[in-house]
Order: structure tokens, then sequence, then C-alpha cells
């Protein structure tokens, strides 16, 4: 296993993260299951482990508090609080109310006093920087947490949001969440240099683009990976949009293959050759995928190699740029770009 430093944090984590996204009902995955995945992970050197409150309704958060009770000091946990958490309208958002509660919640569910990382889940457009960074700076000098990032957040709203720090005097995030893989290299334009530019982390999640890079999605052979259940349109190959991921994704198998790699270590090999990425966070159901995502622990592609996969996806592209979750709301609110 491979280590880099997050940010500017001086915390050494690991290139392979463990995302806790599948533990509890998502995924099916109970307490058995997570605990041995944990303990797998920890054994080959994983260190940081990301979930959050939103994941099975807390149940995610749940389990790995449970499967760390005796390993706490060797983890760096990092969970993430904003997405809704039931119908009331103010359990949600950026703002202190919430952020105060909802952390709170999530340090009971995991049964511990602190967080190393805590995350903002997604930008809340309807609350100010320095309402959102003022909470999280107290929280961070009440010793809840240590330290404290976002997740999905556009480029331009990372630099408010250093801007915002420095004008108010508060603490500031160190580091982004984004999606990022071979399939949706949209990152690369804007969010991964504004990371470098003021020294976040990166922690990039769905590395396998749903399971379309984990070899169990291939041309004319059933789909194996479970995401097609829970997202049927994503995989239907009729679609102009899966169909370019299924040609691609063909492409990309025949260059793994020349490479003597599998398409689990191309694709976390590519991202974790990006110098601007920390981690990558792999999130197995099972410890079967977690063995193979491992197994990608010390994949380094050669420059042919990644001369290869930019032939195959330019950089910078978006191969489904409707599955994106970082939309500005500019571009799906009418009335944001329309006079009255």
């Amino acid at each position: 296993m491979q280590y880099r430093t997050l940010g500017r944090t001086g915390v050494q984590v690991s290139t392979l993260a463990l995302g806790a996204m599948n533990f509890g009902a998502i995924g099916r995955t109970g307490q058995d299951d997570a605990t041995a995945m944990i303990d797998a992970a920890l054994a080959a050197g994983v260190n940081l482990i990301d979930t959050a409150d939103m994941y099975s309704n807390g149940e995610s958060e749940e389990l790995v508090g449970r499967a760390i009770a005796g390993h706490r000091d060797d983890v760096v946990l990092a969970t993430k609080g904003s997405m809704p958490m039931g119908e009331d309208r103010n359990r949600r958002g950026g703002s202190r109310r919430w952020l105060t509660t909802a952390l709170d919640n999530s340090l009971r569910r995991l049964g511990v006093d602190h967080v190393d990382l805590y995350q903002v889940h997604r930008w809340d457009p309807t609350t100010s920087d320095e309402e959102t960074l003022s909470a999280l700076t107290d929280l961070q000098r009440a010793g809840k947490i240590r330290y404290f990032g976002t997740s999905e957040y556009p480029a331009y709203r990372l630099v408010e949001a250093q801007w915002a720090a420095d004008r108010h005097h508060l603490g500031r995030f160190v580091s982004e969440q984004p999606s990022y893989s071979i399939l949706q290299r949209g990152a690369e334009t804007e969010v991964l240099p504004v990371a470098q530019q003021y020294g976040l982390g990166v922690l990039t999640w769905s590395p396998l683009a749903s399971g379309w890079l984990s070899g169990a999605v291939r041309t004319g052979r059933p789909v194996t990976t479970s995401r097609s259940g829970m997202m049927p349109e994503r995989f239907d190959t009729s679609l102009p949009v899966n169909a370019a991921k299924a040609a691609a994704v063909e492409q990309l198998a025949k260059v793994a293959e020349q490479a003597g790699l599998t398409m689990i270590q191309l694709a976390l090999g590519f991202i974790t050759a990006h110098p601007g990425v920390t981690s990558a966070l792999i999130g197995p159901r099972t410890l079967e995928h977690l063995d193979s995502q491992l197994a990608a622990a010390d994949t380094v592609l050669s420059a042919d190699v990644l001369d290869a996969i930019d032939e195959i996806v330019a950089p910078g592209i978006d191969l489904a740029p409707a599955e994106k979750h970082a939309v500005t709301p500019a571009l799906t609110d009418p009335a944001l770009r329309r006079r009255r």
C-alpha cells in the first residue's frame, strides 16, 4: 500500500481508501460482512474509512462504528453531512443549526467522540460560506472534528470558500471529494487544478464508474454488477450515452489485457496516477469485491498505458455528463439564466 499526505494536514492516508456507502440496506451488507471487510482492509494497509450520515439512513455509520471499535487509533475516520435526513426542511443543508446536530448524530452512531474528517456532502446554495465555515471551525475547536472538507463542490465554490475563510479568519476546507474515473474525467478540467492550487487533498469516489470498469460490464455478456438493478437506466446500452461507455470499455479492456492488468487495476491505477489525487475510494459490497480492488494497491501505469487511455477517453471529458452530481444551479434552474 502507498500513502500520501491529505492536503497540507500532515496526515498520511492510504492511496486506496474504504468507502462504506454499500454498508447497510443499500448494499445489503450486514455487520459481519462489514466487519470482515474493514478488518481485511486494515490488514492490507488501508487506514482511511469514509462514510456518511445518509448512507442507509445512518446504518452505515453504525456498522462502521462497531467494526472499528477496537481499531479507532489506527483509522483516519471520515464522514459526511448536509444531505436530507428526513422530511423536515431544516434537517439538511449547511447551516450551523443542522451541521451541529448532524455531527452529534453521526458521532453517536459511530460511537466515537470525534471524527478525523467531516465533509459537507453537497454545497448548499441557501447558506453562506461564512455560516458553514464558522460552524465547522467551532466544531473543530470543540474537538469534535479534526479537519473539514467538501464533497462534489463545483470548482468556483471551492475558490469562494477559500476566500471566505481568509476574509472571516475561519478554518479552511482541507479536502474535496469529487466523482472521477476513466469514463468521467470532467474533474480534470477545473476541480483537480483548483484543489492542487489550494493544497486540498482529493478523495475520489466511483473510480470504477458504478461497475462499468470492474470487468462486470462487457458487450454481449449479462451485466453482473449490482448497480444495474439499482440504476437500470445507466446500463441500458440502447441509450447513446451507455453505448458510448460500452464502446470505451471494450477498448480499455484491450489496453488492460495488453498491459497484463485487470480492468480494476487499470481503473484504479489511472486514478492514483493523477498528481492531484490523494486517495481513490473503493466501495466494495462483498469481501470478494474488496480483495479484487486491493489487488490494485501498488499498480503503477506506464506512460504508454496512460497515453492509450487518453486516446480512448480524452482528458476532461465526461462520457455521461448527466450523471454528474456537481451541477451548478444556474444550469438546472431556468429562472437563474433568464431576465425578468
